[in-house]
């Protein structure tokens, strides 16, 4: 999908104030045509930007047609807006991210990746080892690459087991600052503080304060944020853009997943 003559990290870096809300879709967990439906439902209810990814073992075919799927309802909805004299086209211009659990997990349908390192893995799979696995494709596919740290706090959840992460815990104040600041230094645009997919709790705010003192980062916080309130919570300690996905995933229907979305957006803004 076509996002203007500005790039996805322009898009995210840019505008932070105030805080912005990212709706994470996992292509497991329903067909594209679904998922094309929770994207546009997400956006009607204030999201700015789609994750797709999540489960580590999605194989790029499905994560492709997800991708796809999801273009093309934008498309449509953009042309929609076109057509129509009090309609704005620029609601839909909203990126498609990749968020993947590794190699095995892309799309050329997306417009970018979050091109990460697992800072605080032990093993080098996820320091180095699946991002050159990957690195030929994005070229090839032209994906832009969103170059970000990757940080996994407790409780960690299934991405703190499957990386082998030394989990950062709510009192690790100083280590979350020096991950920051090392996250600065090798030039990360990103510094993306998780709890978890599904985690019983979010990123302490202790720890988003504490990274939100190093500048030039653009902090993204995602795991646990289960309410309006952990979402205030999340923005209040100093994050730019809070991810959400596992609360939205059993929502009995579009209408209660846009109330859903809608509590989650505003918690975001303050509106």
């Amino acid at each position: 999908m076509h996002v203007g003559d500005t790039t996805v990290l322009q898009k995210v870096r840019r505008g932070t104030n105030p805080p912005r809300h990212i709706t994470l879709i996992d292509p497991a967990k329903q067909s594209p045509d679904i998922a094309a439906q929770r994207a546009m439902v997400a956006v009607e209810s204030g999201s700015k930007m789609i994750f797709v990814g999540g489960s580590t073992d999605t194989p790029d075919t499905i994560v492709h047609g997800t991708c796809q799927a999801i273009q093309e309802a934008f498309e449509l909805r953009m042309f929609a807006a076109s057509q129509d004299p009090d309609g704005n086209e620029s609601n839909w211009d909203i990126p498609v991210v990749l968020f993947p659990g590794g190699a095995h997990a892309l799309s050329p349908a997306a417009d970018a990746i979050t091109f990460m390192m697992l800072m605080n893995s032990t093993k080098r799979e996820f320091l180095v080892g699946e991002q050159i696995r990957g690195a030929p494709y994005l070229q090839k596919f032209g994906v832009e690459a969103l170059p970000t740290g990757y940080v996994v706090c407790a409780p960690g959840g299934r991405v703190g087991e499957v990386g082998a992460a030394e989990l950062i815990q709510p009192t690790d104040v100083d280590l979350v600052h020096a991950y920051a600041l090392c996250a600065k230094m090798y030039g990360f645009s990103i510094l993306y503080l998780e709890a978890g997919s599904g985690a019983s709790t979010p990123v302490h705010p202790d720890l988003i304060r504490k990274a939100r003192e190093v500048e030039d980062l653009t902090l993204v916080v995602g795991g646990g944020l289960r309410t309006p309130a952990d979402v205030h919570a999340a923005v209040e300690a100093g994050a730019d853009w809070v991810v959400t996905g596992t609360i939205t995933e059993d929502a009995g229907s579009m209408d209660e997943l846009r109330q859903r979305l809608k509590g989650l957006t505003h918690a975001c803004t303050g509106k």
